[in-house]
């Protein structure tokens, strides 16, 4: 759990810090960007190496080697004085950390039997999903009383304790020297994960299509995705299983992982930047404000995991989406003089929203696996939980580029001399360029306002289009001791 919070807090906390690191390179904006893009794009192309790694060295081995080399890279990332190398490190924390997430879930998954799976699971989540939320609050602290540097040197004594109590605990598995790599589909899914990343970190900054840039990712990617296909079912010894997505199960528990990271992710993306720059709160404060987030988390995770496993996983997937749904629809009605009570409430929600669904999915989607499937498993469906949170995040932010854009123009459109409202002594005038800026600010606030409004609108829809599918996953049955829960309908 320890490692798997270190590196889901790395995904977010550069953020807060990156114009203090722009500063500090004498980097562009779009050069600086390359300290989140590297480290997403590099976790993408490992994530599915976990399995055939685990396979050939062993799981403990690869564990304690990817924590090692995350913890040197940290170092030198928080080091860094050129651009460059903070790139490079960056890179290799990603390359080395992606394996963390997959390799926990699996040593969970062996670990516990089948009717504790559930509250191990949840425990785990905690961490593995915790730290993505904390980041950007514990980055903004550390950056404003520290410096930016030790949003890496933090990751070391933490780091150092988890390597430790891996290496004391956590036993080996079977090891299969002699299996081979399918090199092809490995480089053919590497590419295909490599550009999809890229086109939808950069996306939004180039104008996506109209930039041959991101025409040429996506059709690396399409490329690389349609190869990878043929050869998977045409290969003797294929890079990934494609039984897996033969199970009913497990396929329908990767939808609902990408719908996790669809409907999750971007609301604690977007909502910093609420808090800041509508509300005008201090860095401070948005932190705070953002805490019942991680409580409702926090909450919903060891609630579920005690009650997942005897009851059957749909209602409590269904009751997450309708949180997720209702927190939504209320942020779709706020105003930019919204009180602090609905931003603590609705946060809340969110949080026990997303909590209380990550716990079933997996129940649902495991199970089924055969133990020498589960890493492999595992890194599969991380992998498309980061996917659907790349593609949420990259869809909301254009979605209220292009909102606030469409907002502005509208408002604009009133801002004239023959405007009785604007004529008004008392009131907004046009008549002095001090009165015409506020008048301007006070345009682009409310656009922008009416950006968050649609893109919370569109979450409470997604959240509810996506209840219909629970009729696809089947009835599971309770397990009992010693044995592995089945579902009942269509594996």
């Amino acid at each position: 759990m320890l490692a798997s919070f270190l590196y889901s807090i790395d995904w977010t906390i550069a953020v807060v810090a990156l114009p203090h690191m722009q500063g500090a390179f004498s980097a562009t904006q779009d050069q600086i960007s390359w300290v989140i893009t590297s480290y997403i794009v590099a976790s993408a192309i490992s994530l599915p190496t976990a399995g055939w790694l685990s396979a050939r060295f062993g799981r403990k081995r690869v564990f304690l080697w990817a924590m090692a080399w995350f913890l040197a890279a940290s170092v030198v990332c928080g080091a860094a004085h050129s651009l460059a190398v903070e790139v490079g490190a960056r890179i290799v924390q990603g390359l080395s950390g992606a394996f963390l997430i997959p390799l926990s879930h699996a040593i969970i998954l062996d670990t516990y039997p089948p009717e504790e799976q559930g509250k191990a699971m949840a425990l785990w989540g905690t961490g593995s999903v915790m730290g993505a939320f904390i980041g950007p609050t514990l980055g903004g602290y550390v950056t404003e009383y520290l410096t930016w540097r030790y949003i890496f040197y933090i990751n070391v004594p933490f780091g150092i304790l988890a390597l430790l109590g891996t290496a004391a605990f956590v036993p080996e598995t079977r090891r299969d020297p002699g299996r081979p790599l399918d090199w092809f589909g490995f480089i053919a899914l590497s590419v295909a994960i490599g550009s999809l990343q890229l086109m939808l970190d950069r996306g939004e900054r180039l104008d996506w299509f109209e930039s041959w840039e991101i025409v040429g990712w996506a059709c690396v990617s399409a490329l690389g995705f349609y190869l990878f296909n043929v050869h998977a079912l045409t290969a003797r010894h294929p890079f990934l299983d494609p039984r897996l997505f033969a199970k009913r199960t497990f396929f329908m528990g990767l939808v609902f992982a990408f719908i996790y990271g669809l409907l999750t992710t971007p609301p604690m993306v977007l909502m910093p930047t609420f808090l800041e720059h509508v509300r005008g709160y201090s860095i401070d404060d948005v932190g705070l404000l953002q805490a019942p987030r991680g409580i409702g988390l926090l909450a919903a995770m060891i609630v579920g995991g005690r009650i997942t496993g005897r009851v059957d996983p749909r209602p409590l997937i269904a009751v997450g989406l309708l949180c997720l749904a209702v927190s939504s629809w209320e942020m779709s009605r706020w105003t930019p003089e919204v009180g602090a009570w609905p931003l603590l409430w609705t946060n809340f929600m969110q949080g026990v929203g997303g909590g209380i669904i990550l716990v079933p999915i997996q129940v649902v989607a495991f199970p089924s696996l055969a133990a020498e499937q589960r890493t492999e498993a595992a890194a599969v469906f991380n992998l498309v939980r980061s996917v659907g949170a790349s593609v949420g995040v990259s869809g909301a932010l254009t979605l209220f580029v292009q909102a606030s854009s469409v907002g502005r123009a509208r408002l604009t459109e009133h801002v004239t001399p023959y405007n009785e409202a604007l004529r008004s002594q008392d009131g907004w005038s046009m008549a002095t360029p001090e009165q015409l800026a506020l008048l301007e600010e006070q345009i682009d606030l409310q656009a922008a306002m009416m950006a968050y409004v649609h893109d919370f609108w569109l979450f409470a829809l997604g959240a509810l289009a996506a209840l219909p599918l629970l009729l696809f996953i089947g009835r599971q049955q309770t397990p009992k001791r010693g044995e592995a829960p089945q579902a009942v309908i269509g594996e």
